[in-house]
């Protein structure tokens, strides 16, 4: 059976039905997939979605065998997440083999994050001008940053530095932070469009940072 054939056979009749489907959708996702648009991917409707959303959780939960994951609802949707008894082995495949140094893309979108916390996806790409999403998931694997809550506005999450990345880079207090802030762009000069992975600058910004900007660091090498 192709790709397209399979397009035409409902959800029930495919192989583990509509809760594989929300397997499957869960597992390529970097963030929580609100009810709302899981049922849209589905065209199932929202309660029912939330149901078979519950009954995973309580498969998972319930299993004879637990498995290394648990579905959890947080951050105003649902995410698959590794289980908290295996969070050092997760930890040591994550950073095992890793580069030791950071990359310049990296330590950019750092900068923004820790001059500009707490920051939306969407607001560091504004200030890069390219998509970070990958950058981000990175700096979450290796404990430099963290989801801090949601942005009231847009929904999406929120991220800022943790106190691993204080420790890093010898800080003590984040003013203690290279006078780099006056050259980003303040938050609300970010204009975001319906891609929350894009973003553009308005102002002075637009025309491209000042010269000098690019004559400050964006952080210290990490060195891990």
């Amino acid at each position: 059976m192709t790709v397209d054939d399979v397009e035409h056979v409902p959800l029930e009749d495919r192989p583990g039905g509509v809760l594989a489907a929300i397997e499957a959708i869960l597992m390529v996702a970097d963030e929580p997939v609100s009810v709302v648009r899981l049922a849209a991917a589905l065209g199932l409707p929202v309660d029912r979605t939330a149901d078979h959303l519950w009954r995973l959780e309580t498969e998972y939960r319930s299993a004879a065998r637990r498995p290394g994951f648990e579905l959890r609802e947080s951050g105003g949707g649902w995410r698959v997440y590794s289980a908290p008894e295996f969070a050092d082995v997760v930890g040591q495949f994550v950073t095992e083999g890793q580069s030791a140094r950071l990359s310049q893309a990296a330590l950019e979108t750092l900068a923004v994050i820790a001059y500009r916390q707490p920051v939306t996806r969407g607001q560091v790409s504004a200030v890069r001008g390219v998509n970070v999403d990958g950058v981000v998931r990175t700096l979450t694997m290796r404990g430099l940053i963290v989801e801090d809550g949601s942005d009231e506005s847009s929904g999406a999450l929120l991220y800022r530095t943790t106190g691993y990345f204080m420790e890093r880079m010898g800080l003590s207090s984040l003013d203690e932070l290279p006078a780099l802030a006056p050259h980003l762009p303040e938050i609300d000069a970010l204009e975001l469009p319906d891609d929350p992975g894009r973003g553009q600058l308005t102002g002075r910004w637009a025309q491209g940072r000042p010269a000098e900007a690019a004559e400050q660091p964006a952080v210290a090498q990490l060195e891990e």
